[in-house]
């Protein structure tokens, strides 16, 4: 079996936040062919990890979005495929999780070091807290950033503050008709 890949992916401001300063992320709905960048980039992932912030935020929505009338194939598509994807949801405060997903009370780093060992795939960890640890102990093979044209003046930063450098390297970038912008980079050995 091959070592699991981590990845950590969001849509970004364009000055660096996942989450304006009052948690609202309204602003970086993606139109159609970015929200179906996400889709295939979902339907690749062996297992997503959530913290409690965005697991609460995606399991009020995504469950039954394709049950909504006025839903767009796209969101049709991206609820299928969100709900068929293993999840572990990290959080000492949830007493439980429903759907295709587990409760993980213990330490992120500790817990994603096992589970690389043990997952042929792509790992997908989801939201900035719980990522926060995991690329600081420089588990994160890959960052898949979409720069969203919007300045939100402050918030939930992307990356964590650093006790080092991670030098990157560019291994693809592409331009979406709202203008939005991917960004995806592997750290260098």
């Amino acid at each position: 079996m091959d070592m699991g890949k981590l990845s950590y992916g969001m849509n970004v401001s364009v000055d660096g936040y996942i989450a304006d300063r009052s948690g609202s992320i309204e602003w970086s709905e993606p139109e159609d062919e970015l929200h179906q960048y996400w889709n295939d980039h979902t339907r690749a992932l062996a297992v997503a990890l959530y913290g409690r912030k965005l697991w609460e935020l995606m399991s009020a929505y995504w469950p039954t979005a394709d049950e909504d009338p006025s839903a767009t194939p796209v969101v049709v598509e991206f609820a299928q495929l969100w709900r068929a994807v293993p999840k572990v949801v990290f959080s000492q405060t949830l007493d439980k999780v429903e759907g295709n997903a587990r409760l993980e009370r213990g330490d992120p780093v500790e817990v994603v070091r096992k589970m690389k060992d043990e997952t042929d795939g792509l790992i997908e960890v989801a939201g900035a807290t719980l990522a926060a640890p995991l690329v600081r102990a420089g588990l994160v093979d890959g960052f898949n950033l979409v720069l969203t044209p919007t300045a939100v003046g402050g918030g939930t930063p992307f990356f964590p503050p650093l006790d080092k450098w991670i030098p990157l390297e560019l291994v693809e970038n592409r331009t979406f008709p709202s203008g939005a912008v991917l960004l995806r980079y592997v750290p260098r050995s």
